[in-house]
């Protein structure tokens, strides 16, 4: 067997296009035009480049882009009235504070202080609640990604076996909660997992977002299953020349896509979901805020 290849690159494009197509006709039809705030305190170079890809897309499906970018000894007084101010401009629908941030900043208490109606990120505590207890929430991009990409390959995923490899608050338990919210079976699974192996065998779908660089390996899968790489990890590539890196994912991509029924590649994959569904949690956030409808197939 070789797996379909999932392709979110592709299928982020995809996304990013239906949003501009809302955009569009919120413009028309109601003069809105979603905005979305980030804000960066520091000069981390991987968090610039990022920062500057999410301003580009959205100015690129028609949204506004405002940037609020401070010194990385910023005060945590001084941040949270960033934060206050983008809260109370009516022209701002989506706020997000790039992390990590600086050690002297509290990420709990900045995260927090952002409108929940705002919450982007799907990070504020408001939202896990909301999330975890099937309401209508802000849900967190990565995940709202791997769902969008599970419905379209499946369709219905009702009744399906899903195990999650990894428990953070960022990717594993919001994953969980929307396996569980499409009526899926749902096992949160990580490292100190008791035949871990075993429990990944007996899954239709398996979500790896544990941070170890090819840890799931096909032996572990079932013939047939669905699997959806969240990892991103960097490994040096000596064969490549000095220096040189590649990326790899929680899986090791070749024995698992021997026997998975579909797979997402790292890079490739999951990634580049991430920054669409940011600008569909934008529009989300601008069609809830102004009693309009939300747009169909962007949310979970």
């Amino acid at each position: 067997m070789s797996a379909t290849v999932i392709d979110g690159k592709a299928f982020a494009a995809k996304v990013r296009g239906q949003v501009g197509e809302h955009v569009t006709r919120l413009k028309a039809e109601h003069d809105l035009t979603p905005g979305l705030a980030v804000v960066l305190v520091g000069e981390d170079p991987a968090s610039q480049v990022y920062v500057r890809s999410k301003g580009k897309m959205t100015v690129e499906v028609g949204m506004k882009s405002v940037e609020h970018k401070l010194d990385v000894d910023t005060s945590e007084a001084d941040l949270l009235a960033v934060i206050d101010g983008l809260n109370n401009d009516p022209t701002i629908h989506g706020i997000l504070v790039q992390l990590p941030l600086p050690e002297h900043l509290n990420e709990d208490l900045v995260i927090n202080a952002i409108d929940p109606a705002k919450d982007v990120d799907g990070f504020h505590i408001s939202n896990v609640g909301l999330l975890g207890t099937g309401q209508k929430s802000m849900v967190p991009c990565t995940p709202l990604g791997c769902l969008m990409m599970l419905r379209d390959h499946h369709g219905s995923l009702s009744g399906m076996d899903a195990v999650v490899i990894g428990r953070s608050n960022i990717v594993g338990k919001p994953m969980a909660q929307l396996l569980l919210g499409d009526s899926c079976t749902v096992t949160i699974a990580h490292s100190r997992t008791k035949d871990l192996a075993d429990v990944v065998r007996r899954a239709d779908i398996v979500v790896a977002a544990v941070g170890r660089p090819e840890m799931v390996p096909g032996d572990w899968i079932k013939a047939g299953a669905t699997v959806i790489d969240v990892g991103i990890n960097r490994l040096d590539a000596p064969e490549r020349g000095a220096g040189k890196t590649r990326l790899v994912g929680d899986v090791d991509y070749e024995s698992c896509a021997a026997v998975a029924g579909a797979i997402t590649p790292v890079p490739g994959g999951v990634g580049p979901m991430t920054i669409a569904c940011l600008l569909a949690n934008t529009l989300t956030a601008c069609c809830r805020a102004n009693g309009l409808a939300e747009p169909e197939g962007l949310t979970a």
